[in-house]
């Protein structure tokens, strides 16, 4: 760094280039801001280059394979074994393709590689190599995200020992992979190489898998992980690598579990340590996540942290609605985070949720109704050979209103999104029973389980 060096004004710095930052970054732009978007490496983050939409594909291939097995007169078969170098193949064209949809809704925000550090709350340096530059910003919309959670025991090597974008480069099917981690991001991948052929074991260190989710929900994908003979170990902690096998115990008892490759996949941590926010006068949590209001602006009014580094799910559709949110708020528009956030996970059959469960309406003083459904009842559903899975609907048994919306099943992820809208809005029962769902679909489920809660409240008020 060159003392004294003038810095560049511009209006709004927008740091990292992921789902927040750009969505920020492009609605800035749009509302009439000078934009400089930072991002270190690529365009799109972990999520595009090597997260969300590459295990995309890795889910959407194995569970394309079950289909078809499931369906023997489907007509040309699926084949038997998956070809993993050409699912990177394929990867790497679905990768450049949106990569480069981002840059075209980029449009007139300008875009700088290299690395952000903080020299004060007003001045920021971008290192590129020996190449330095530096600007003087009025306003910055942090965006840095998020990276895997590493173990002390378990030190990444990229030789037996991998991350999740280590195991979504392979361009072999591993014979054993054991998962040190049972969240969405372990049953993902562990499921989807399940399907390929691969003897996957799960070791997670508490009593459950999916925390977060309702257990009727996580029973349905435990059951399906149990056909596909995947090893479940609850319970169980990883202590270390010894020659082929990983080292684990349980209930103090210690194990060797034979592993061609390990996946650490316990979670992942806010990518705050390298911007200097000292420098700033910012403070962080004990978890290193940054301090927020409902707008997203931190201690600083001219600045604002979105996405990963903020509390809450590691989401990418949590990151870009707080990328708008604080985009509006720095132009002046009354714009609030709403804190209905769909949770998913691609495991096989998807899991999704939004709203409160049974349990938490309860504690916090409803008196609840359940609706449920079975996608054994759903036409589409069983046409598909993907009859398991559930609906569940939690409603306000005083006012009808839905406070939470669960499922597990065929396409949950995409299904979740009415019913997001539903507790987004304070929809009644009564409004989704009187909707009329298209037939033969897999969103009837809704519908029915809608119709199953009234019946339930209906029976309760005759008592």
């Amino acid at each position: 760094m060159v003392v004294g060096e003038m810095a560049e004004p511009i209006e709004l710095l927008v740091v990292g280039g992921g789902p927040g930052g750009y969505t920020a970054a492009a609605r800035a732009a749009e509302l009439g801001k000078e934009v400089l978007l930072v991002e270190r490496s690529d365009l799109g983050g972990v999520c595009l280059n090597v997260g969300c939409i590459p295990s995309k594909v890795f889910t959407t291939a194995a569970h394309d394979l079950a289909r078809s097995a499931r369906l023997p007169v489907q007509g040309p078969q699926l084949q038997s074994k998956i070809d993993l170098s050409g699912l990177q193949a394929w990867r790497k064209q679905v990768v450049d393709r949106l990569v480069g949809g981002v840059s075209a809704t980029l449009g007139r925000v300008r875009v700088v590689s290299g690395t952000a550090f903080f020299l004060d709350d007003h001045r920021i340096s971008v290192e590129s190599g020996d190449h330095v530059q530096h600007f003087r910003f009025e306003q910055a919309i942090l965006a840095t995200g998020s990276q895997p959670v590493e173990l002390a025991a378990l030190p990444v090597d990229g030789i037996r020992v991998f991350d999740s974008t280590g195991v979504l480069a392979f361009d072999e099917v591993p014979p054993s992979l054991v998962v040190v981690g049972g969240g969405y991001v372990g049953m993902e991948l562990g499921m989807a190489f399940a399907h390929f052929g691969t003897r996957v074991t799960v070791v997670e260190a508490t009593d459950r898998l999916l925390a977060g989710f309702d257990p009727d929900l996580v029973q349905v994908v435990t059951e399906r992980a149990g056909e596909l003979g995947i090893d479940i170990r609850l319970g169980t902690t990883a202590v270390g690598v010894q020659a082929d096998n990983l080292l684990v115990r349980t209930d103090g008892t210690d194990d060797q579990v034979p592993a061609h490759a390990i996946l650490v996949a316990v979670g992942r941590g806010p990518v705050t340590d390298d911007l200097q926010l000292d420098r700033l006068g910012l403070a962080v949590t004990a978890t290193g996540h940054i301090p927020v209001d409902g707008q997203g602006r931190t201690a600083l009014p001219h600045v604002y942290a979105i996405g990963d580094i903020t509390e809450g799910p590691a989401l990418a559709h949590k990151a870009m609605a707080e990328g708008v949110v604080a985009a509006e708020a720095i132009s002046g528009l009354p714009s609030a985070f709403d804190t209905q956030v769909p949770l998913i996970a691609f495991t096989d059959p998807e899991i999704a949720a939004v709203g409160l469960t049974a349990e938490q309406a309860e504690e916090q003083g409803y008196e609840v109704v359940v609706g449920r459904s079975s996608f054994a009842t759903s036409g589409r559903a069983v046409v598909l050979g993907e009859a398991d899975g559930l609906v569940k609907i939690v409603v306000d048994a005083e006012t009808d209103v839905v406070l939470g919306v669960h499922m597990v099943g065929p396409s949950a992820c995409d299904l979740i999104a009415q019913a997001a809208v539903a507790v987004e809005t304070g929809c009644r029962a009564e409004d989704l029973v009187a909707t009329i769902h298209p037939h033969p679909s897999l969103v009837e489920t809704v519908h029915a389980a809608a119709v199953a809660a009234r019946r339930r409240a209906a029976r309760r008020r005759k008592r």
